[in-house]
């Protein structure tokens, strides 16, 4: 026996739909400290809002006192027993933790790792590209892990590797420095490198300032050459006594 969207409709069937489910990730509420009439504790060890701590207070008594202020009563330490509740501007107080967590986001320092993968028999042209691409990762004040892959027999020779790692370094030691020395690591040797101060910066400006550091160099020392022969001009105690006793025979 068949029904059709009629009698189903009679017979008081609702109308099947799927279901829409949220797009996206569920969104998190943010932790926040409870505020006020939200305080669920009867007691609060109750903190002014100079730091002056005023002693175990019931929340009714706490939150009298700080609307007396036209302030807050803010739970800082939940876990305590009693719970901690201190008296202040919970906006200017939230205002000034985001501009704290902004700032040490701002200050941050990410390191960042690149990594270049060399053959013990790389030819001299491919050698060159790598050290262009190593070249350019340090002048972007990243840090440069140059691995050397064995196979096979080139296992039986590790200093093969260990020379290749070492002349890279020495031709890119004015913008890179060993910062991890080559080390074995099963069949690859791996070498770390760090960017120098004249990593990222133009060769004429670090020639410059290498020579001006030479010219204040220089001067100094002739400064002190200077000052030398002005100290042992002067007379020294006793000097005259021959000549004074030569007059006087």
């Amino acid at each position: 026996m068949s029904f059709d969207e009629e009698d189903v409709h009679q017979l008081g069937e609702p109308d099947l739909r799927p279901r829409r489910r949220p797009s996206g990730p569920p969104e998190r509420s943010v932790p926040q400290e409870r505020i006020n009439e939200a305080i669920r504790a009867a007691r609060v060890r109750l903190i002014d809002s100079d730091g002056e701590q005023i002693g175990i207070k019931q929340t009714a008594e706490a939150l009298e006192y700080a609307f007396s202020k036209n302030l807050d009563l803010v739970e800082v330490a939940a876990q305590a027993d009693p719970p901690v509740a201190r008296v202040m501007d919970y906006g200017k107080y939230r205002y000034e933790q985001e501009q704290k967590a902004k700032l040490a986001r701002k200050h941050q320092v990410s390191i960042n790792v690149k990594e270049i993968k060399l053959r013990p028999k790389i030819g001299i042209h491919d050698y060159n590209t790598k050290k262009g691409h190593v070249e350019r990762f340090l002048n972007q004040r990243a840090k440069v892990k140059v691995t050397i892959m064995f196979r096979g027999r080139e296992n039986a020779h590790p200093e093969r590797g260990r020379d290749l790692l070492m002349r890279l370094a020495d031709d890119v030691k004015e913008i890179g420095l060993i910062e991890s020395p080559p080390l074995l690591d099963g069949r690859n040797m791996v070498m770390l490198l760090g960017p120098t101060k004249n990593a990222g910066v133009h060769k004429d400006d670090a020639q410059a300032e290498d020579t001006q550091q030479r010219e204040e160099a220089v001067q100094a020392d002739g400064n002190r050459q200077a000052d030398a022969p002005a100290r042992d001009a002067e007379p020294q105690p006793g000097a005259q006594e021959p000549e004074a006793e030569a007059r006087v025979r």
